[in-house]
């Protein structure tokens, strides 16, 4: 694989709801990308023994979907249609239900152009879970939102893992951890820790990625063992 990832084998079992973890750069986009077959020369990507890259056009949504960290969107179209370009065929009644469920009844008829980050960030992820995919991978799907849209995301996203199918999550805001079955943590491209949130954010691992470790006060900086590196 290329970029930033070395070659990985994963494995994901179904209904779960799993945290992408890592340092800035550390592979987690990368990751994301070549699960998607966004970027990716080698290597192979299965569902249920179904293999994602044979799949026609119409059957691969129903697979996998992948919202990219991005939340452009310069198309002048109504947020209606851009959930419905999710679907490999038409179905408003899922694309009535999804903008029931993230509250977009006020901006469904809006321009996506003309919507905020936030707004555009939930009209993105309806578009991905449209199809019900049985694999659904986002990038910082919660990042620029509210309290209350972290929460409700969660709740989604936790409902459409229950499919049954699994969630993919890159996450940066670890307080966010405990809402998870499971933690996926990489560093320099590679997958070095795979477990439950808490036995990850205990690992000698995730101390050295993230140069950070709990105390009873919450997080803070894990200091050099050796005094003369200290600036």
């Amino acid at each position: 694989m290329p970029g930033r990832l070395e070659p990985t084998d994963l494995t994901i079992a179904m209904p779960a709801l799993v945290a992408l973890i890592g340092p800035n750069g550390g592979g987690k986009t990368s990751l994301l990308r070549a699960l998607a077959g966004a970027e990716r020369s080698k290597g192979r990507v299965t569902i249920d023994g179904e293999d994602v890259d044979s799949a026609p056009p119409a059957r691969r949504p129903r697979l996998l979907t992948f919202l990219p960290a991005s939340r452009d969107l310069v198309w002048p179209i109504s947020a209606r249609a851009v959930i419905a370009l999710g679907l490999p065929l038409p179905d408003p009644s899922r694309v009535a239900q999804l903008v029931e469920a993230l509250e977009l009844g006020a901006l469904a008829d809006r321009p996506v152009d003309r919507l905020s980050t936030g707004e555009r960030a939930r009209v993105l992820l309806a578009r991905a879970l449209a199809p019900r995919p049985r694999l659904l991978l986002l990038d910082e799907p919660l990042s620029n939102l509210d309290p209350y849209w972290v929460v409700r995301t969660l709740e989604i996203l936790r409902g459409a893992a229950s499919g049954p199918s699994a969630v993919l999550i890159a996450v940066h805001d670890l307080g966010q951890l405990d809402a998870f079955d499971r933690a996926l943590l990489v560093n320099r491209g590679r997958l070095i820790g795979d477990g439950k949130p808490a036995e990850i954010t205990a690992s000698a691992a995730f101390g050295e990625a993230f140069r950070v470790e709990r105390d009873s006060a919450g997080w803070r900086i894990r200091r050099p063992a050796d005094p003369r590196s200290s600036p």
